[in-house]
């Protein structure tokens, strides 16, 4: 019995904007990007998130808020 399940995360970019602040790293501009990812079995759509990422512009790293 061979079981092959179909699916993945499919993300789009909504939009981008500056955030207060400076990179820890490099001191560069914070933007700020709203991602919507999509979760799909089968080719139909289970789940559907939207999240706020942090990057900085000059050193293009992924920041993490911790509160």
């Amino acid at each position: 019995m061979c079981f092959v399940l179909l699916g993945g995360k499919q993300e789009r970019e909504l939009g981008r904007m500056q955030a207060p602040g400076f990179c820890p790293h490099c001191g560069g501009k914070v933007e700020a990007v709203d991602v919507e990812s999509e979760w799909r079995l089968c080719f139909l759509p289970v789940c559907f998130k939207i999240k706020r990422k942090y990057y900085c512009t000059l050193c293009a790293k992924r920041l993490v808020l911790y509160f």
